[in-house]
This record gives C-alpha cells, sequence and structure tokens, in this order.
C-alpha cells in the first residue's frame, strides 16, 4: 500500500531549516533522556551535529531551547527550558495538522488510482 510521506521545516527569512522534524526528535530525545550525549547516541547523529542543530534553532527562534549543565560528582545533562517545551508541544500538533492535511490529499487525487 502507497502511503504520502513528507519532511516538513520552517525557514526564517535568514535561516533555512530553522526548526523542523529532526530539530523536533532531538528535543524529544533530549526530554525523554536529559541528556544531549544519549540522545543524539539514540538518533545515530553526532553531538557534535546536535549542538550545532540546537544552536541553530535557538539563534534563529531567538528562544532558549535547552540548558546544560557541565558535569561534577553526579555528571551533567541538557534539559528542556520551557520555551523548549512549548515548542515541542507545539511543533508536534503542527505537524499533526499538516499530516492530516496531507493524507486528505492524497486519498483525494491519489487514492483513486491504486487499484
Amino acid at each position: 500500500m502507497l502511503r504520502a510521506k513528507f519532511k516538513l521545516w520552517l525557514n526564517s527569512r535568514h535561516v533555512e531549516g530553522a526548526f523542523g522534524d529532526g530539530k523536533w526528535r532531538l528535543l524529544k530525545a533530549i526530554d525523554g533522556e536529559n541528556s544531549l550525549k544519549v540522545a543524539s547516541e539514540t538518533l545515530g547523529i553526532s553531538y557534535r551535529k546536535a549542538w550545532g542543530d540546537l544552536k541553530k534553532a535557538q539563534e534563529a527562534l531567538n528562544v532558549t531551547l535547552v540548558e546544560k549543565q557541565r558535569g561534577g560528582r553526579l555528571g551533567g545533562q541538557t534539559v528542556l527550558t520551557e520555551h523548549g517545551k512549548k515548542w515541542v508541544k507545539a511543533y508536534a500538533r503542527f505537524r499533526g495538522d499538516v499530516e492530516k492535511a496531507v493524507d486528505k490529499a492524497y486519498e483525494r487525487h491519489i487514492g483513486g488510482l491504486i487499484g
């Protein structure tokens, strides 16, 4: 069975790919692990790429999405800020709405072609 798939991201006037599926998944993973290192490993991306993606998003959106706390006896951690949590929730709702629209358009235009 065929199904429509898509990649979604937001651009600003000055930044291509300011926020999208990849950064959303990264924030969700950080929220679950409280660690940028573990989140990046879970997603199969390098720590450097993950940190670069976060910095790019924060600069483009002009908000702080994560807070990093350095090591020490108990080790460091990375956690979402309130803005980070809001972006995860809002993007999930936005993406869900877009997915519903894509599914509806697929059924309207392509669904009848499949026998």
